[in-house]
């Protein structure tokens, strides 16, 4: 495994690959690695010849007052755990390289982007989309693996590769949980003992959410109030918003109907978590 540290180096070694004909899958991720992101690499690594993964935290999808400092960092970690799993290259660029002087370039995908993370976090998909793009470019992947706990952010990659007509595969995974229920996430660690446990209030809202679906409850209002109780039943809970939409256009749905996403954003103390189920009606 090599790990790879400016733009030059990565496409002289993308470049070889690409000659040898071997398909690339690439995991892009922000690092301090969990069993999550492994889930990713592992498929990467079964259906790929060459699998890469970026380690990088992205500045411009963190907005004024986020957590880009305080992001946890730690490369030498994850560099041992893609190693072990089968990684070949790691690219894990320095901002300047990412974004020199000057650099005046975006790529963004409206509508999708409006609501659920979009309506409290202006600007962050557009950062999303613009490194993915360039990470996009610069790995030249046959096939890229995102996690299904992103589900707007799946969705909005989605749509921008449709739209683009990038020559690549989208391969969205479920989401990985503790045994508890919790969606694994780099942020977990920012929680304190107390504070894990107040997070469990995310999967209980949501495995609630489902239980009343399954039982024939079709008004979304009822099920969010519902949501809304059990989150209010924890102190250290606050809630930003519960949404339960389409999975398409991610439409506000008073009368749940087909397939459904029930999206969440909770703050428990400090750390902004976010969460979501696709269930079928």
């Amino acid at each position: 495994m090599i790990i790879i540290r400016t733009i030059p180096e990565l496409k002289e070694a993308i470049g070889k690959v690409r000659s040898m004909g071997r398909t690339i899958g690439f995991v892009p991720t922000m690092g301090y690695l969990h069993q999550g992101h492994l889930s990713l690499v592992k498929a990467a690594v079964k259906e790929c010849d060459f699998v890469a993964v970026s380690i990088y935290v992205n500045p411009i999808q963190f907005g004024v007052g986020e957590d880009f400092e305080s992001y946890p960092r730690d490369l030498t970690a994850d560099a041992q755990m893609c190693q072990q799993e089968g990684v070949d290259l790691i690219f894990s660029p320095g901002d300047q390289d990412m974004y020199p002087g000057g650099y005046a370039s975006f790529v963004e995908v409206e509508q999708l982007t409006q609501g659920l993370c979009g309506r409290g976090r202006p600007g962050h998909f557009r950062g999303v989309t613009t490194v993915v793009t360039k990470l996009f470019n610069l790995l030249e992947p046959d096939i890229a693996y995102f996690g299904q706990k992103d589900a707007q952010q799946a969705l909005v990659l989605k749509k921008m590769v449709e739209d683009l007509n990038m020559n690549l595969t989208l391969k969205i995974m479920p989401t990985l949980r503790d045994e508890d229920g919790l969606a694994m996430s780099s942020r977990n660690v920012y929680l304190s003992l107390e504070e894990r446990e107040a997070a469990l209030v995310l999967f209980k809202s949501l495995t609630r959410a489902e239980e009343m679906i399954q039982g024939g409850v079709r008004k979304a209002s009822k099920i969010s109030g519902a949501m809304k109780e059990i989150i209010a039943g924890e102190p250290s809970a606050h809630l930003e918003y519960i949404e339960i939409v389409d999975t398409h256009k991610l439409d506000t749905m008073e009368e749940l109907e087909a397939e459904v996403l029930i999206a969440l954003a909770v703050r428990v103390g400090q750390t902004r978590l976010i969460d979501n189920m696709i269930v079928e009606v």
